[in-house]
């Protein structure tokens, strides 16, 4: 798997997985609606530790910086 997504991109998986993680554990948001933003936040945490999103790779997207060879 190559890295596919930038620290930018990185980074607003993160911040957003810490408001989700902060509106579910304050019972903001609860039920169904918790649930599946617990996929998604579980989903956001391992492509951004990891750099890798396999939608970004089936749509052709790849915002890693490019690193120019010598």
């Amino acid at each position: 798997m190559k890295t596919n997504m930038g620290v930018a991109d990185r980074v607003v998986r993160i911040v957003l997985v810490i408001l989700i993680a902060a509106l579910y554990f304050t019972n903001v948001i609860s039920g169904t609606l918790a649930i599946i933003l617990g996929i998604v936040v579980i989903i956001f945490l391992i492509t951004s530790i990891t750099g890798f999103c396999g939608f970004y790779k089936v749509l052709g997207i790849n915002t890693c910086a490019v690193k120019k060879k010598k």
